[in-house]
């Protein structure tokens, strides 16, 4: 089994804690979870059992629908041997007849753990305030946690490290991928590039985040509009939907965006050798015209394909579905770490 490399790092301290953002640990303890997660994809892949949650009851709240989360969440819940709880917008009142205070101290007298998916962040913040167990944030708007340790598993497991490694996000450069990538991207010693329109840029309030960490780890990041010098010498080209769940502006951003498309033609200007170079994208995505979306935009805009080409998107380059597993093997390697009292690695 391969060895975990987060060197001398007390797993202990991550026990009580909530996952509300990256931001908030320090760049070990992320460093941790990324080994972490690899460790447990191969306890799953050999058929070893791993039910550090036993006998734990875990809440599942989703006031923003999903795919991926909900299905890795539930899964990694029942591998480590907790039972998850699904609760729908339909089935919730959080802020609406019961305050959030109200709610998360009754399902924290109930639960062992709570995931929440959202809009604000603020609401994540408040379940974590009341809760008085370990909360975890399945998404808000500003930050997207989860993704992020599943992310930069995926690029460790194609790189084999992230010290030096050069990422650039294409798109819209302020929504909660970008932000998080960029930041946990300099965490962990690798150099993010956000490409996208100056209107779509990171808020600076992200960027002063991004400085603190580079000064920490000595990664390097940069913000433009510049195709070729976003792109230029990159092994990672990341991308995401060009509208947001929840916004309704996509002439607005199929103008924008139209010119930082993810095609043939921009991973042939990085330059990067095909061994040194991949694709990513969190999903879903409009590489063609087989959703109710799709064939909308395509009526309306004339465009077949949006964000990514789909000779890029089902290219060997692509790393989407690799990408999209491993947010099961990264949430229950958050979920261990901070509810887990039977077995934490110490490395």
């Amino acid at each position: 089994m391969r060895a975990l490399t987060s060197k001398q790092f007390d797993a202990s301290q991550l026990q009580g804690r909530s996952f509300l953002a990256c931001k908030d640990f320090t760049p070990a303890e992320i460093n941790y979870l990324v080994d972490f997660s690899l460790h447990l994809k191969q306890m799953k892949q050999r058929g070893l059992p791993h039910h550090y949650l036993e006998g734990k009851n875990i809440a599942l709240l989703f006031a923003k629908t999903s795919t991926r989360t909900r299905a890795a969440f539930t899964v990694a819940a029942v591998d480590l041997g907790a039972q998850p709880e699904f609760m729908g917008a339909n089935d919730l009142q959080l802020g609406n007849k019961e305050s959030i205070a109200d709610t998360a101290k009754v399902l924290g007298r109930m639960f062992d753990g709570i995931e929440y998916r959202g809009f604000a962040h603020a609401d994540v913040t408040a379940l974590a305030k009341y809760a008085g167990v370990p909360v975890w944030n399945g998404l808000t708007d500003q930050w997207h946690p989860t993704q992020m340790i599943a992310d930069f598993m995926t690029i460790k497991e194609n790189f084999g490290h992230l010290q030096g490694i050069n990422l650039t996000f294409v798109g819209d450069g302020r929504n909660n991928v970008a932000n998080d990538l960029l930041v946990t991207g300099t965490m962990l010693g690798v150099n993010v590039r956000i490409l996208a329109p100056q209107a779509l840029q990171p808020v600076p309030e992200v960027v002063a985040l991004t400085k603190k960490f580079a000064a920490q780890t000595g990664a390097k990041f940069l913000i433009t509009d510049d195709l070729k010098q976003g792109v230029a010498g990159t092994n990672v080209i990341y991308t995401d939907v060009w509208v947001s769940m929840g916004e309704d502006n996509w002439e607005e951003r199929v103008k924008a965006l139209k010119p930082y498309q993810v095609n043939q033609a921009m991973l042939a200007a990085t330059g990067t050798p095909d061994d040194q170079l991949i694709f990513m994208h969190c999903l879903p995505a409009f590489h063609d015209t087989q959703t109710t979306y799709g064939q909308e935009i395509a009526r309306k805009y004339g465009i077949t394909e949006m964000e990514v080409t789909d000779e890029v998107f089902k290219s060997p380059l692509a790393r989407q579905f690799e990408e999209a597993e491993n947010r099961m093997h990264a949430i229950k390697a958050i979920m261990a770490a901070t509810l887990g009292d039977l077995f934490i690695p110490k490395i």
